[in-house]
């Protein structure tokens, strides 16, 4: 689906929550407590796609709003609180979100396009549940709410920061599974690098590539290689857990090599700047993330949780986050400082109307 067709019903302020989920229902154990029962119409459920919830991005950005909302509201995980289900592979989506119905849980999240269609059909399933698809639109469903994030717009500013850090003039992106959603990372992250070498007078190069899915580290870590291989010295990733493959392939070259001739890595979903700590050939402590594209995530599920526990579940209604009060944002990382001026320029340029960041690639042709 087309996010170009969304309609901007909101646009959700900051307020940065975490998350928190505990068992798998796909091995049929569940946690439970000593909640009272009177809490059971504010539980929470996160139906995760197949990463793991320690995931460093995607599925983990939810689960630190679930904890932060449990904690706000003194609500335990388990039974009457909050849980997850952990999905292997899509088969568990639709029997995971039934399940977290069946168990009690009063709004169900699902995480990722991958789980809209279970949704939709867990939703009819189940009439007097509230369910929420995260990435995506669900349409003519009263006890649906849709989010979605304008990723592109944060990922043009990564795309700035790219083309004033590269000394190779050549960069990578890389993705997991081509979709609409991914569209958005790549468009909004080769525009901003044009832009960038524009401003600068410089060509630079754009190598691209999709892995498939979202799991396979071992393929992820083979292309970053080969971009890095070919020249390119910054890398953005787009591939949730599969992502950590790059991750690996770039410490893998750094740690020996001298720090200041380091690869970069840019992350996404949530600040990943953990990942890139690294001792050099020249031992050197160092740290090789450039900046991390951040979704709000957590102010996502927060705030629809929150509502849902008022009473005043949105279903039906369709959340946009944008750059506006920074529902998608970039970190500073170890962006200089004359760079990020820059990125602080074109967020405003964005924000005031003077730039539109494509939603598609064909957008830039």
């Amino acid at each position: 689906m087309s996010v170009s067709k969304f309609k901007k019903l909101a646009t959700i302020a900051t307020a940065a929550v975490s998350v928190s989920v505990l068992l798998t229902a796909c091995q049929g154990k569940k946690s439970s407590s000593s909640t009272d029962i009177k809490t059971t119409k504010h539980s929470i459920a996160l139906i995760t796609d197949n990463n793991a919830i320690d995931d460093h991005s995607f599925n983990e950005a939810a689960w630190n709003g679930f904890k932060a909302f449990g904690k706000k509201h003194g609500l335990k995980q388990g039974k009457g609180g909050y849980q997850y289900f952990e999905s292997s592979s899509a088969a568990d989506f639709t029997p995971n979100a039934n399940e977290a119905a069946s168990s009690g849980f009063e709004t169900i999240f699902g995480v990722g396009y991958q789980l809209t269609s279970a949704i939709k059909s867990a939703a009819k399933k189940n009439p007097k549940k509230n369910f929420v698809i995260i990435d995506d639109v669900i349409s003519g469903q009263k006890n649906v709410a849709s989010v979605t994030f304008e990723s592109n717009q944060a990922s043009y500013l990564a795309g700035i920061a790219a083309a004033y850090t590269t000394k190779a003039n050549h960069v990578g992106y890389i993705g997991g599974a081509k979709s609409a959603t991914l569209e958005l990372f790549e468009a909004g992250f080769k525009q901003g690098v044009e832009a960038g070498a524009k401003a600068l007078g410089k060509k630079i190069k754009i190598d691209d590539q999709y892995i498939g899915n979202f799991t396979s580290t071992d393929k992820a870590k083979s292309i970053a290689q080969s971009m890095y291989a070919s020249g390119a010295d910054i890398i953005y990733h787009a591939a949730g857990n599969a992502g950590n493959g790059v991750f690996t392939e770039a410490k893998d070259i750094n740690k020996n090599r001298k720090a200041s001739k380091k690869v970069w890595v840019i992350g996404v979903d949530v600040d990943q700047s953990s990942l890139g700590s690294y001792t050099s050939k020249d031992g050197k402590k160092s740290n090789f993330v450039l900046t991390s594209v951040l979704k709000g995530l957590d102010v996502a599920v927060e705030r629809i949780a929150e509502k849902a526990y008022q009473g005043k579940f949105p279903g039906g209604k369709h959340f946009v986050y944008t750059l506006e009060g920074n529902g998608v944002s970039v970190t500073k990382g170890n962006i200089d400082s004359k760079t990020w001026s820059k990125v602080q320029v074109a967020r405003k340029q964005i924000l005031n109307g003077k730039v539109k960041v494509a939603e598609s690639v064909s957008d830039l042709k």
